[in-house]
């Protein structure tokens, strides 16, 4: 945590620092006008050091709004800053090499380029967390019965409840909005919490009304567990797993561990199976994509696997699974021009993927973890319809 603290210390300070000395100064004399420059810094930095400040292991968990809150502000006002100096630098290095070309230009362009960025971290952070966007996507497949052509499955992921704690409203505004796609099947494909199992309390009367003629599946993703908490003692971790699942249960909804249900519509079946999360270290690694596959063979199957790189790791190259549904990535909350960061770690992090007539679907999730901000990459429902190719 302290690495990630200083790290982003000097990210707020470095362009500071530069602006201060090559524009502050050099524009105005009045010593109230430079220090004000400084206040927001010094707020961040008290920010900064009053969690710093603060004991024990699991800061991040026990405030994680009001370090969500600190880590926008960070966003908003530094990122604007090291834009508008790259800029300035540029045009700082050109007038060395050209002396007749002037600096103001590239000023002026850093100006708006800093204005910009400003205004759309601010409305990622207020409008894009919860600017749900319904995907409708279709899958065609000559191994699919005819009795599921057309059927539709809803797919949400990465609900983080425990960063929904000030907003339960805003959990209630998207089952309704689930339930209106009118699904034959609603699907989850993990990360339902942060880190403890009582963060779904105040959240499962809402949770338990969604609904599907086929029911409501689930999976655990790699924050379910609760490895990134630092419990009491192994007794209360495994405490803490057993009631998350003991939950789920409670609302209705039917946790696939390994092993899968046999769906009926139409006079004809598939196979839905579920794994544990199964990712690239450090990412936990429980799947037994095997014994979840067992008594499966010859049909149609759907695959919920949470973290996206199963697919290429396991699910192509040890089955013939025909669909997998996955989520893990976020696109990193961030999406521009169709591009994300999140390409840079995940070969496949949003979207449809083929292999042959073999698909892996990424959800990019509902919820966020540590920055409640999201731009772009809207919190996603995805209406997911099959149809038969056979002729």
């Amino acid at each position: 945590m302290y690495r990630i603290i200083y790290s982003l210390l000097l990210f707020i300070l470095i362009p500071d620092i530069y602006i201060y000395f090559v524009h502050i100064i050099q524009r105005t004399k009045n010593k109230l006008i430079r220090f004000t420059y400084w206040v927001p810094t010094i707020l961040l930095f008290a920010g900064y050091g009053f969690f710093i400040g603060l004991s024990g292991n699991n800061v991040l968990s026990d405030h994680s709004h009001s370090i969500g809150c600190l880590a926008v502000a960070t966003l908003l006002f530094a990122a604007p800053k090291i834009l508008f100096m790259i800029c300035s630098l540029a045009g700082v290095i050109v007038h060395l090499i050209i002396r007749r070309c002037p600096r103001a230009p590239f000023n002026l362009v850093g100006m708006m380029v800093a204005t910009v960025s400003f205004f759309n971290i601010l409305y990622g952070a207020l409008v894009g967390i919860t600017r749900f966007e319904v995907k409708q996507v279709e899958y065609s497949s000559a191994h699919l019965p005819e009795g599921f052509n057309g059927y539709r499955i809803v797919q949400i992921s990465d609900l983080h409840l425990g960063s929904w704690k000030e907003k339960p409203e805003v959990i209630a505004k998207l089952v309704e909005l689930i339930n209106r796609q009118q699904a034959d099947l609603i699907v989850f494909t993990g990360d339902l919490v942060n880190q403890r199992a009582d963060e779904l309390d105040g959240f499962m009367e809402a949770l338990s009304h969604l609904h599907a003629p086929d029911g409501v599946y689930s999976i655990l993703g790699n924050h379910d567990y609760g490895t990134y908490y630092h419990w009491k003692s192994l007794k209360d971790e495994i405490y803490n797993i057993d009631h998350l699942v003991r939950k789920q249960e409670e609302m209705g909804w039917k946790l696939l561990n390994n092993e899968h249900d046999i769906l009926h519509h139409n006079g004809d079946s598939i196979a839905l199976i579920g794994v544990e999360n199964d990712g690239e270290p450090p990412f936990s690694q429980f799947a037994d994509l095997r014994r979840a596959m067992k008594g499966t063979d010859n049909m149609f199957r759907v695959l919920l696997s949470h973290n996206p790189t199963h697919w290429r790791r396991e699910v192509l190259p040890e089955s013939d699974i025909e669909l997998t549904l996955s989520g893990h990535t976020h696109a990193m909350q961030m999406e521009l021009f169709g591009h994300s960061l999140a390409a840079l770690k995940y070969p496949e992090w949003s979207g449809m993927y083929y292999e042959g007539e073999r698909a892996l679907y990424v959800n990019i999730g509902i919820g966020y973890v540590g920055l409640p901000f999201r731009l772009g990459a809207w919190p996603e429902i995805t209406v997911l319809t099959l149809h038969s190719s056979y002729k």
